[in-house]
């Protein structure tokens, strides 16, 4: 077919429900009746993806869940698996067709092209250069890498070894690199002289040099020139020469099959209190899951297979996001994966919101996603797709990171039908770094409701509790996940006793509470739910949708009503004039509430009594009286984290008097300079109240 043409694509999860009904007679009426055989026919569902992807073991498996408890799940005992093996499976027919397997560009306008057949080859030249300098299956490889293509062939060779995989983004200080690093001990590190963004070029050598004085584990590192190609430092590998050998050697080169559970990569949590939590993922969980989502859920299908030839998969990402390992279920599914190293925004001082649609337009991609404030920020800066090339081949937008308003959803909706598509599909999910996966999330064959995720995961048997753990439908209530999935952390690195993920997952509610599958209690020998830290409502009648409110620990209770700071911020940020906002919800020691709000407003607005009058009126009219802050203050930039997220529970925090060093780790921020001026309010605040 015409790879400029969208492909005809029958919805993945129809695919997959036809395989059901031929190959093992089950048929469902809806997709409530399948989720719900799903999580609780927990081991026939989760052996039907083994068997409906294909994926090999030289050895069996004595059962896909041999073990159900929280944590602690013991998922396909005996199989052996390996992420890399499944992703260079699809080589010669991937290339037989003409298709590449990753597409890029950056800021500067430099696209490039890599071949799958390249890419096995890379990857088996530095697996084996990783195998010459010692690494050991379990080994950690740390890498400080941008969004290209040399971080994604670094992680395939590293776990195709068996080495453990790490990745900090070079937008990250050496403080925040060091907190994560220093845990894991890392025996090997990649990392590049620099990167673009916003305009501007920024060396991250003298980065490079203070994280090898402060790892003393580093036997071994390797310089990527990103910025200049003939870059060498003494002591450090050459990137083009570990990546160089084209041989029998290379050409013969398999990657090794580990254990089920052999940890693939370590994560962190956001860490703003504390040391980030280092999680452990697995193969086989991962393959399993990025199957689950990336394929059945997301609908993004193998680009040389009919259905979906031609598949051009995007979703932007830094490396500080676990988005970026959610792409790479492009590779595992054969799928062309389109990457953008560079700031969504265009240079910092001359915005150009366009910079991603034209990159679109440009590598032809099909599924586009991106973090919901992408969208509300190209909803503000008001884009026209007259400026963004054609856009007919997207047929796909996906959102994440925060809660999509349904007015943003509306914009993008109405955006695309300009740009030439009618029938956009919008795949809102919303899940997490701690199991790098989703919860809740889309269904191409489900109705749309602008603001509301189409459905609960396939395998995902989540719920939301009401205060007396209890679950509720309709309401707004604690999000928990009853049942185990494969990609739950094995562990967190250094937790010997496992203390610590006890506490961050599992300690809210008894064991046994809520643990049978199907619903209802059970042994406390099955351990405790997953309490994942969001406010979930699921709407009646089981194909109504989801919505997620925003963090249950930033939770707005204004006399006796309860509430997701998101319907807030959507009310708020659909004034013209607002660019930004953030609210906390004061409670302390029987003191008054107090709601403070902070607003970023566009140049040459004032926060005048009209304004003031105007946010009033908007949170009056969208929510009711009783949210109305108490108090509005214009300020310059809204705290977030490194992949966008708002720091409402730090800024809490500090207003009720906790010191700055104790509630927010800078490092993990993309703008900690904005910190003083809520320094100097909480201080404020807190000489008033005596």
């Amino acid at each position: 077919m015409n790879q400029t043409s969208k492909p005809p694509h029958v919805a993945q999860i129809r695919l997959y429900q036809d395989w059901l009904r031929d190959r093992h007679g089950l048929a469902f009426d809806s997709h409530d009746a399948l989720w719900r055989w799903s999580t609780t026919e927990l081991d026939a569902f989760w052996q039907s993806i083994w068997d409906y992807f294909d994926l090999q073991s030289p050895t069996p498996h004595d059962a896909a869940l041999a073990r159900n408890v929280m944590p602690g799940a013991r998922w396909f005992p005996g199989a052996q698996v390996n992420y890399a093996r499944q992703v260079l499976r699809h080589v010669d027919a991937a290339h037989a067709a003409g298709l590449p397997a990753l597409v890029s560009s950056n800021e500067k306008g430099q696209r490039r092209d890599l071949s799958w057949p390249e890419l096995r080859r890379q990857v088996a030249s530095l697996a084996l250069h990783l195998q010459a300098q010692g690494v050991q299956p379990g080994d950690r490889v740390a890498a400080y890498l941008p969004n290209i293509p040399e971080a994604m062939v670094a992680f395939l060779a590293t776990v195709s070894i068996g080495g453990v995989w790490s990745l900090c983004a070079p937008d990250m200080g050496t403080h925040a690199v060091l907190d994560r690093f220093r845990q894991i001990a890392p025996t090997v590190l990649i990392a590049c002289d620099g990167v673009t963004h916003g305009g501007r070029d920024h060396d991250r050598l003298g980065v490079l040099a203070e994280l090898r004085q402060a790892l003393p584990s580093v036997r071994h590192t390797l310089l990527l020139g990103n910025l200049d190609a003939t870059v060498s430092i003494a002591g450090c590998a050459v990137w083009t020469s570990a990546t160089a050998l084209n041989n029998d050697e290379t050409e013969a080169f398999e990657p090794l099959w580990l254990g089920f559970d052999h940890p693939l990569w370590i994560v962190y949590s956001s860490g703003t209190t504390g040391l980030p939590k280092p999680i452990v993922h697995g193969h086989g969980g991962m393959l399993l899951v990025q199957r689950q989502l990336g394929t059945l859920h997301n609908d993004v299908g193998c680009s040389y297979q009919p259905n979906s030839f031609g598949e051009r998969y995007h979703w932007y990402s830094s490396t500080g996001w676990v988005m970026w390992n959610a792409q790479l279920a492009g590779l595992l599914g054969g799928t062309t994966c389109v990457i953008f190293d560079g700031n969504p925004g265009g240079p910092k001082d001359r915005p150009d919101w366009t910079t991603l649609w034209r990159f679109a337009a440009d590598t032809g991609v099909t599924f586009f996603g991106a973090g919901a404030a992408f969208y509300a920020s190209c909803m503000k800066a008001g884009i026209a797709p007259a400026a963004c090339g054609d856009l007919s081949r997207i047929r796909a937008l996906g959102s994440t990171g925060s809660p999509l308003s349904a007015e943003v959803q509306q914009w993008g909706s109405a955006f695309m039908a300009i740009a030439g598509v009618d029938d956009i599909w919008w795949c809102n999910i919303s899940g997490g770094t701690d199991f790098a996966g989703a919860f809740i999330g889309g269904h191409r064959e489900l109705p749309q409701t602008p603001g509301k995720m189409q459905c609960r995961l396939l395998g995902a048997a989540v719920e939301a509790w009401d205060d007396s753990g209890r679950p509720v439908i309709g309401e707004v209530g604690e999000l928990v996940c009853t049942q185990p999935i494969p990609s739950m952390p094995l562990f967190l690195w250094g937790d010997d006793s496992g203390a610590r993920l006890l506490a961050s997952y599992f300690d809210m509610y008894p064991p046994g509470h809520g643990r049978r599958p199907g619903g209802g209690d059970a042994g406390p020998a099955l351990g405790a739910v997953w309490r994942h830290g969001d406010w979930l409502k699921i709407d009646p009648g089981g194909e109504g949708g989801c919505v997620i409110y925003g963090r249950s620990d930033a939770t707005i209770n204004r006399h006796g009503l309860r509430m997701g700071t998101s319907e807030l911020y959507s009310a708020i940020e659909a004034l013209p004039d607002v660019l930004d906002s953030l609210v906390v919800d004061l409670e302390y020691l029987g003191r008054a509430s107090y709601m403070p709000l902070f607003v970023v407003l566009k140049s040459g607005a004032v926060l005048d009594e009209a304004m003031k009058a105007r946010l009033h009126h908007a949170v009056k009219t969208a929510l009711s009286p009783r949210f109305v802050p108490d108090d509005i203050f214009q300020v310059t930039e809204i705290p977030r984290t490194l992949s966008g997220k708002k720091q409402e529970l730090p800024i809490k925090k500090l207003l009720l008097g906790q010191p700055l060093e104790k509630v927010l780790n800078q490092g993990a921020m993309a703008n900690p300079h904005c910190l003083d001026w809520y320094v100097d309010f909480a201080q404020q605040r807190l000489a008033q109240l005596g």
